[in-house]
């Protein structure tokens, strides 16, 4: 053990960006406090370390440097985790230090959550500082808003700030909203010490804060004669500051801080800014009273590699203070290993930045080497599971330190569909989502419940049926059972099982308001008991692993403390739970990759991987933008002393410096971000403009990142052999199925389809494929035109010959009442619809009346059909004209009414739009049934619009109709003469120009992905 130093010299020691931090730290204390003779030498050691991972890492690292001898560990904590025991065991005191000091518990969390909910509620009544409005604001949001109010305490704690001292702002100062809100919270926070004393409570920086201050008394009282260790904190906490003075001037303390430049040169120290990544250590240093040249190595004779310390000195001079730019010509800096394994990446989108930086981890893991690391850090959450779900494609799973949030997580997912059902009018959305989730089971196994879900979703919950109701819904099951042959018992079973359960818990939710732990109490009650399975109770199989034990202990915890609200009304329950889940996160990690991590930057300050991938390096993530603040706006938290977003921007630069001392680097970010343009991140500019100043070659960062763009693009496409086609090779299908297999019978209406995409046919036909009715359906336009066919279609067959009635208004209005009555349980559609129609029927009528004369008799909505040979025998056309007009001189005409658009008539007399000619080929035929066969003159389309006009008649064929019937009837003739060849592909879409505009194939056909091939190469050609 080095021996005992004098209390007026601080020990303060650092280890550069350069080298592995931790590793260092360990080989330090091993040969300064290790005794050979003596396993117990090292467990006399403390070390204090900014976060719980480095000690867990430290721990591991220790055990490496031991080599298997057995050996006690020094005790290592995290500085936020200095309690009572620790300081007793460390300091020489006599007496009790808990007894002596007398500091009272910190309140929990959501203990602290509710009570300052309480206190806004009432505070919101009393106050005239609000209005009427207020008075009705959610308890949710108020949650919400005690959270953000309990970030403030902890802000202004842990600065050593007092709320008395709110009264020396001037509010005059301040717009007028702020204060209202400053006058608010001077009474709120008036109010909060009272509440907390008589919970017997303080508040947890509050506790630290105190807990801090004890120790150092302790300390300088009686002296630990134990080595205490405060490693890798840059001291951005007051407390922590004073901490780390105290132990750098203990006989065997000692401060080892991480990253001090040494680099900067002493005009550039003195005129840091607090935005600058060493302004915090300058401050530390400043506090515990000691220069920058009295701060030792750790470890002497330790040299990084060159290329490593070049970087260092490039990073440093590129991140001079705004003043000293001026001198960036005057350094020397030009040496060009500085950007070996130093690459950049500047990405199209965040989908890509993802997939490139694990192309880039997976590509780690495959070297010779198999001992190499890496790791992400990135502030950007989002960027973070986007990695984690990239890497999936490799089954690699990473331990991400932001771990999960709860509300995220199977268990609480669960509990909130739970809640979700109980509270929704309707059944299909909710009951289904229960039903389909993991953890649901209903008493049943897993396998038969999927099968009796998929039962229940197909003939009972899919279609119009937005107001199902569970008891509804049962009710229909009960029924159906008694006369379905296939037998419905167990469905009936696992319905009834569901009712009866959510029954206590929906009369709770539905009742008058309640304590929230009456309706927590029936949701786990509800939720356990869908939760169990034939096998194991509910119980067994929801709270099981860490999510749910974190949300087990939340709704325990909630149970006991609910009170503290009052009544709540059970339809805000649901989203009061939901704020409450807020916060609250899951550790990730568990069978993860050992070499491989995601990290933030304060995680990643003291760890050491061989590749670091510094991710999402735009401004307003990394730095972070400040987030809002409800109570205090920037002039207001300057004026009271609490630290600006600067502060937290120079603490930021600091991580990301000392993430560029790893051997190999990649600094990736995307151009755009949910489609907006991105702007690059302060540091990225300094360093690329300092790069291109000193006329370093910078060949390889910018090659390299293109490299890595390609490999993760040419992953992810499929190349063409052609060095034009740089776009993937995605084809359109082009399915060959035999002939026995290919249809023999076809709609007209399915003609046009076989012409525009002849895929849509392979896929229903020969792979027998339907699209299901939509959940919850709503009625669409096609609907509508159904509706608007069956009215005309009873009308004309009432009236099928001779003079209208004299009221053929009114009848039809009738009927038009009757066919729309399928939809009031729309309202707006029913009465949309039904003034279209009010329009349309007048028109109708009039042109009846003009036409009758002519007509004999009128067949609306008849079948036919017709016969063509092909070479792999018959093939048949069906029919169902919407109405036929047999002449009082024998000739016949076609009407196909159509609510929406008509086609073209350049599209009819092309053959893609057939329906009309071949209808007309059938007429002349005489296939149609019950319609005497004759002379086609006429083929119409009737559009029924029911707008400013109404309805608009338009020809088709002009003079000669037969003819386009002939032709249509040829064309038909060379498809099926095509189709009959077993060679001829069904196709997606040959013809862009005369693709369908909807398809219920279209994703099956992959159409988006190789249509925008197609597109883009044309584009290059």
């Amino acid at each position: 053990m080095p021996s005992k130093k004098s209390a007026n010299i601080p020990s303060v020691y650092n280890i550069p960006t350069e080298i592995p931090f931790l590793d260092i730290l360990a080989s330090g204390i091993t040969n300064r406090y290790q005794d050979q003779n003596n396993p117990l030498s090292l467990a006399k050691v403390l070390i204090l370390l900014p976060t719980r991972r480095a000690c867990r890492t430290l721990r591991k690292i220790f055990l490496k440097h031991t080599k298997g001898q057995a050996i006690l560990l020094p005790k290592m904590v995290p500085i936020g985790d200095i309690d009572e025991n620790i300081i007793q065991l460390s300091s020489l005191a006599t007496s009790d230090f808990k007894i002596k000091h007398e500091i009272l518990p910190s309140i929990g969390d959501i203990k602290r959550r509710l009570l300052l909910t309480k206190l806004l509620q009432e505070s919101l009544k009393k106050e005239r500082i609000v209005t009427e409005r207020s008075y009705n604001i959610p308890v949710d949001r108020i949650v919400r808003l005690a959270g953000e109010l309990s970030e403030l305490l902890d802000q202004v704690q842990t600065e050593r700030l007092d709320f008395a001292n709110l009264i020396n702002l001037v509010p005059n100062d301040y717009a007028t909203h702020w204060q209202l809100t400053l006058e608010f919270l001077s009474v709120l926070t008036g109010s909060w010490p009272k509440l907390l004393a008589q919970e017997e409570a303080i508040d947890p920086v509050d506790r630290w804060n105190q807990i801090l201050s004890a120790c150092l008394v302790e300390w300088k009282k009686h002296q630990p004669i134990s080595p205490i260790i405060a490693a890798g904190s840059t001291g951005s906490i007051p407390a922590t500051v004073d901490l780390l003075s105290v132990i750098s001037r203990l006989p065997h303390g000692a401060v080892v801080l991480p990253g001090l430049d040494s680099n900067l040169d002493e005009k550039s120290w003195s005129l840091l800014e607090p935005s600058h990544p060493q302004y915090g250590l300058k401050k530390t240093l400043t506090h515990i009273g000691i220069s920058r040249k009295g701060v030792s190595p750790w470890v002497k004779n330790i040299k990084p590699p060159s290329y490593i310390q070049s970087r260092s000195k490039l990073v440093s001079m590129a991140l001079t203070p705004a003043s000293e730019t001026v001198n960036w010509s005057k350094d020397q800096v030009t040496d060009q290993k500085s950007l070996k394994d130093f690459t950049r990446i500047d990405c199209m989108n965040s989908d890509e930045e993802a997939g490139v930086i694990a192309l880039i981890m997976r590509s780690v893991l495959n070297d010779k080497n198999n001992s190499r690391t890496v790791a992400l850090v990135t502030p950007d959450r989002n960027l973070a599971r986007r990695v984690t779900s990239a890497l999936a494609r490799w089954d690699l799973l990473v331990e991400d330190s932001g771990g999960i949030p709860l509300s995220e997580t199977a268990p609480a997912i669960f509990f909130r569909l739970t809640a979700e059902m109980a509270l929704s009018d309707t059944t299909s959305l909710p009951l289904l989502s229960v039903l389909k989730h993991q953890l649901a089971a209903c008493g049943f196994s897993k396998t038969e419940l999927n099968q009796l879900v998929q039962e229940l979703e197909i003939k009972f919950l899919r279609g119009s049926r937005n107001t199902l109701h569970l008891q509804s819904l049962a009710s229909e099951i009960h029924l159906k059972s008694k006369t379905d042959s296939n037998g419905l018992e167990r469905l009936v079973t696992m319905i009834d099982f569901i009712s009866s359960s959510v029954s206590p818990f929906r009369k709770t939710l539905n009742g008058p308001p309640q304590l929230l732990s009456k309706f927590i109490i029936e949701h786990i009650r509800f939720t356990e008991l869908l939760a169990k399975s034939d096998l194991l109770e509910g119980k067994d199989r929801l709270w099981q692993g860490d999510a749910a034990s974190i949300l087990s202990d939340l709704m325990t915890e909630l149970i006991e403390t609910g009170q503290i609200l009052g009544a709540v009304a059970g339809n805000q329950y649901l989203n009061l739970i939901n704020s409450l889940f807020s916060g609250h996160t899951v550790p990730s990690g568990q069978d993860s990759h050992p070499r491989l991590a995601i990290l933030g930057p304060l995680e990643s300050r003291l760890h050491s991987y061989d590749v670091m991938i510094l991710g999402g390096l735009n401004e307003g993530t990394w730095p972070n933008a400040p987030d809002p603040d409800p109570w205090m706006s920037r002039p207001m938290r300057s004026d009271f002393g609490l630290s600006q977003p600067e502060r937290r921007t120079g603490l930021s630069a600091h991580d990301f410096t000392q993430a560029l001392g790893a051997p190999q680097v990649f600094l990736t970010r995307s151009q755009r971000v949910d489609g907006a343009p991105t702007v690059p991140t302060r540091w990225l500019t300094r360093l690329e403009f300092f790069i291109k100043l000193k006329k370093i070659n910078q060949n390889n960062v910018i090659n390299d990142g293109f490299q890595w763009l390609q490999w993760h693009r040419s992953l992810s496409f499929t190349e063409s052999k052609s060095s034009t086609n740089i776009f993937p090779k995605t084809v359109p299908p082009k399915p060959t199925p035999p002939l026995e297999a290919r249809p023999r019978k076809l709609s007209v209406t399915e003609i046009e389809t076989w012409m525009r995409d002849p895929y849509s046919i392979y896929a229903k036909h020969i792979l027998g494929l339907r699209a299901l009715v939509p959940i919850d359906y709503t009625p669409d336009p096609s609907d509508y035109g159904n509706i608007v066919h069956s009215i005309l279609h009873t009308f004309l067959r009432k009236n099928p010959s001779g003079p209208l009635p004299e009221k053929a208004i009114d009848e039809i209005l009738d009927i038009g009442k009757s066919a729309l009555s399928q939809v009031r349980s729309f309202p707006t559609l029913w009465s949309f619809w039904s003034k279209r129609f009010e329009k349309i029927a007048p028109w109708f009528i009039e042109m009846e009346n003009s036409r009758r004369e002519q007509i004999l008799t009128s067949y609306p909505e008849k079948t036919g059909s017709l016969l063509l040979n092909g070479p792999a025998g018959l093939f048949e056309i069906t029919a169902r004209a919407d109405r036929i007009n047999h002449l009082k001189n024998g000739k016949l005409e076609i009407i196909d009414f159509k609510t929406g658009s008509i086609p073209r008539d350049l599209e009819v007399k092309a053959g893609f739009s057939p329906q009309l000619p071949l209808e007309a080929a059938i007429a002349i035929n005489g296939n149609f049934k019950d319609v005497p066969k004759g002379t086609v003159i006429t083929l119409e389309f009737w559009r029924l619009s029911g707008g400013n006009d109404p309805g608009t008649i338009s020809s088709v064929g002009g003079e000669f109709p037969e003819d386009l019937a002939n032709d249509a009837k040829e064309g038909l003739q060379k498809l099926i003469n095509s189709f009959d060849d077993p060679h001829t592909p069904y196709e997606s879409r040959p013809r862009a120009d005369v693709a369908p505009r909807f398809s219920d194939y279209e994703h099956l056909a992959r159409v988006k992905e190789w249509s925008e091939t197609v597109l883009q190469n044309e584009k290059i050609r």
